[in-house]
């Protein structure tokens, strides 16, 4: 029989979930594929793959999905790899760029927009480089991998305020996005968390009812656990790729993300699958259908 088809999220948010399936026992069990969050979804509305990590508005908008329980990624304080970067406070932007490789993050920055900011920007898309974008606009959503080496080149160079807005100054050529003397970033699940008071989900393991049988849901919480017991070493096969530290990558898969369905998280994507509803962002807010798993399986 040919190998169920899934479409992982080549972001390093997203390599616990998956490393089982790709470092561990299950390697050589499914036919992977690896591309940007959006296109994950993409290949799955096709059905050019079985099963995927979606960004979790993209569950509104493909239809005939469950979801994997207990799996997702999630972040419920700063996640530092979803970041608007802004040539000037927030408040006086009038020209956003959002990184086409997203769809929940660029959700996520329009209600923000009209809910915490209080702005109405034209929005734009754009392929995720942050000096291209800021060339053309006043501020950029940019995320995954490359929000993250900001993140990282950023410590040594943000103040914080107490709004939670971090401002950069620096010589241009050290700065995160070279060219600048100054940039005001902002981390997107912080804001969303002053705003709501909720955690923000991201993406889900998703597929089709008829892929997501018992024994192929159990494989992919186990690839999860498998994963979130080895954050050290995701982290350091991850460096040589990004390179980026070790201890940064470590840090940021321990205590910025959080790769549990729990209570609270999902009490943060229903209330971010209403206000994407009223804001016309989605047709309706749906609930979440499950796939039966072959055993209770709780991941935290």
């Amino acid at each position: 029989m040919p190998k169920l088809r899934i479409a992982i999220v080549d972001f390093l948010n997203a390599a616990p979930l998956a490393w089982g399936l790709t470092e561990g026992p299950l390697t050589g069990s499914y036919d992977l594929s690896f591309a940007a969050p959006s296109q994950c979804a993409e290949m799955l509305r096709r059905a050019d793959v079985d099963a995927a990590i979606i960004p979790a508005i993209e569950y509104q908008r493909i239809d005939n999905l469950m979801v994997v329980p207990g799996v997702a990624i999630a972040a419920k304080q700063e996640v530092r790899s979803i970041l608007v970067v802004s040539k000037k406070p927030i408040q006086r932007a009038k020209r956003m760029a959002l990184d086409t490789s997203s769809r929940s993050s660029a959700g996520l920055v329009r209600l923000l927009c009209k809910g915490r900011w209080q702005i109405e920007p034209e929005f734009v898309e754009a392929d995720p480089d942050p000096a291209v974008m800021l060339a053309s606009a006043d501020a950029a959503l940019v995320i995954g991998d490359p929000a993250l080496r900001i993140a990282v080149r950023m410590d040594a160079l943000a103040v914080r305020v107490p709004t939670g807005e971090q401002c950069c100054q620096g010589d241009p050529e050290d700065m995160p996005v070279p060219g600048y003397d100054s940039l005001y970033v902002y981390d997107v699940a912080h804001e969303w968390r002053q705003m709501t008071g909720l955690p923000c989900v991201l993406a889900l393991f998703a597929g089709r009812r008829e892929a997501l049988t018992p024994p192929v849901v159990a494989d992919f919480q186990s690839s999860c656990q498998y994963g979130m017991a080895r954050f050290a070493e995701i982290a350091e096969a991850a460096s040589l790729k990004l390179d980026l530290p070790v201890a940064a990558l470590e840090q940021y898969l321990r205590e910025n993300l959080d790769y549990a369905l729990d209570a609270r998280n999902l009490a943060g994507l229903e209330h971010y699958y209403r206000e994407c509803a009223a804001a016309g962002l989605i047709p309706s807010a749906r609930p979440l259908v499950f796939a039966a798993a072959a055993f209770p399986a709780i991941l935290g």
